[in-house]
């Protein structure tokens, strides 16, 4: 296959020049996309017989996890960073080099330390390549229509990752082992790699300079480091724990030492200007409520179906398809012409609205309700509201980033959302174990607990998504951010890998 792709990659040179040459860099850039999110879910299904592979034990099974979501998000801003100084080609293709050895070091992995810590490491490597991605894409496509299409595009594969990866960790689990699903990524990641050195093309990138600033990086990596970690291990220790208040607080105190240092530092690794362009700030705070709410179908919704309604690992996967087919439908065609129709306000708020009235539907679901009672529209509406919502809000957040600081802004808006995935999953598991402990010690039956528990985390997915929708109503006024300036790139959100261990099962 390596051969083969090699081929393919020279014989494409020849025509690297041509109009399709920018379609196909998508595809490329997109394909490494795909694998971080495929990635994610992936792990998740095989965590059981890793657990009996490796003799984890439950709390250290976490790790498994978490080791790849906390080099992950620590990282994301200062990869994002690097791509504007050094060039986003080159860290694209760092990125996704590191991920691709991670990967193999992880399907080789005979014990729990090695397997541990390749996830630090892929997780780093996946922060290196999805850093750049949304930036390349802006390069590629400078016009408001094709970029429209083009991010279309990514939202087919953002949206089908999730999915696929429940039905490709279940199969190939069951017919080889679980070190294949560490396997796979390997030809994918080769043919990226190779691909992108065809197809993608480098920006102007200024350098770091001899003035670099060299305790910038170390301040925000170490920050953003202990916050996740304080986050991805709160559902354990607890919210008011001295674990997590205690690294929480440090954590805080080095982002306050390193924006004082930003602010007065001639030659920044991260100016802060960044946090003054219109629309990136407020953006954010929507997608992130959004976010949590989000991952109450998938992440509530599985534990859900796997132990009320004892769904096995394929009959789940499938039964988030319709909500992906509906998102990709919606994102390849109908999203792009009504954002340039309507402007991206109404889209956000009936999307939005749309997210809200799904996860409301989810609360009417008991131990013996029928799949196309209620998790069938409640799963279209949200992948309806999705669909209306991403793109538009990712267009907002970057309508005014100067070129020069796309790779820094798609670093802070990918950070966001993965920390707001982390704290979606630490909340809402920490909710529902928490109810569920409530009713068992008042003498409810386990299952009834259980369910009781996921009912209060779906709650709070719901105020959560209402919430985003008042943010929207309140900040999105104005009808002339629907065209996307012909130098702004769009950023791609980051998928976080929750822990299926933060809810007690059966």
């Amino acid at each position: 296959m390596i051969t083969m792709v090699m081929i393919i990659a020279m014989r494409l040179n020849f025509i690297s020049n041509s109009e399709n040459a920018r379609w196909i860099a998508l595809v490329v850039v997109c394909l490494a996309q795909l694998m971080s999110i495929v990635d994610a879910t992936i792990v998740n299904v095989a965590l059981p017989s890793i657990q009996r592979s490796l003799a984890f034990s439950q709390a250290d099974l976490t790790w498994v996890i978490n080791g790849y979501l906390i080099s992950y998000g620590s990282f994301l801003l200062l990869a994002g960073r690097l791509g504007d100084l050094i060039g986003r080609r080159r860290t694209f293709l760092a990125g996704i080099a590191l991920f691709t050895c991670a990967s193999a070091l992880c399907g080789v992995a005979d014990n729990q330390t090695l397997l541990i810590a390749a996830r630090f490491v892929q997780g780093l490597g996946g922060a290196g390549a999805t850093s750049a991605i949304m930036a390349i894409i802006a390069v590629e496509f400078q016009l408001p229509r094709e970029r429209a299409r083009a991010m279309s595009v990514y939202m087919l594969v953002v949206s089908c990752g999730g999915s696929l990866g429940l039905l490709a960790g279940g199969v190939i689990t069951q017919a080889l082992s679980w070190h294949w699903i560490f396997f796979v990524n390997v030809p994918v990641g080769v043919a990226t790699f190779l691909l992108a050195r065809v197809w993608v093309k480098e920006n102007a990138a200024p350098g770091i300079g001899r003035d670099v600033d060299a305790a910038g990086p170390v301040l925000v990596t170490a920050a953003m480091l202990l916050g996740t970690y304080a986050i991805v291990t709160s559902s354990t220790y607890g919210w008011g724990s001295g674990h997590t208040l205690g690294f929480g607080a440090l954590a805080v105190v080095l982002l306050a030492a390193f924006v004082a240092l930003e602010a007065r530092l001639a030659n920044p690794i991260m100016p802060l200007r960044i946090f003054r362009v219109p629309g990136l700030a407020s953006s954010n705070a929507i997608r992130g409520l959004l976010f949590v709410g989000m991952y109450a179908t998938y992440f509530i919704g599985v534990l859900y179906l796997q132990h009320v309604r004892h769904y096995g690992v394929l009959h789940t996967g499938l039964a988030f398809l319709p909500q992906t087919l509906c998102m990709a439908a919606l994102s390849l065609r109908a999203t792009p012409s009504l954002m340039r129709r309507f402007g991206p306000r109404p889209l956000i708020v009936t999307g939005l609205s749309a997210c809200a009235g799904g996860l409301a539907l989810l609360l009417s679901l008991g131990a013996h309700t029928s799949y196309a009672e209620a998790m069938l529209p409640a799963y279209l509406l949200v992948g309806v509201g999705a669909a209306l919502s991403m793109t538009p809000l990712l267009t907002i957040a970057m309508a005014h980033v100067a070129p020069a600081d796309a790779g820094m802004a798609s670093g802070i808006v990918n950070t966001s959302l993965q920390l707001s995935g982390a704290i979606g999953v630490a909340v809402l598991g920490t909710v529902a174990t928490s109810r569920t402990h409530a009713l068992l010690a008042g003498g409810v039956s386990p299952g009834a607990a259980l369910l009781g528990g996921y009912h209060l985390a779906f709650v709070v997915a719901v105020c959560c998504a209402a919430a985003a929708v008042l943010v929207s109503l309140v900040v999105i006024r104005e009808r002339g951010t629907a065209a996307v300036p012909a130098t702004t790139p769009q950023p791609a959100p980051a998928t976080p890998v929750p822990s299926s261990s933060s809810v007690p099962s059966r």
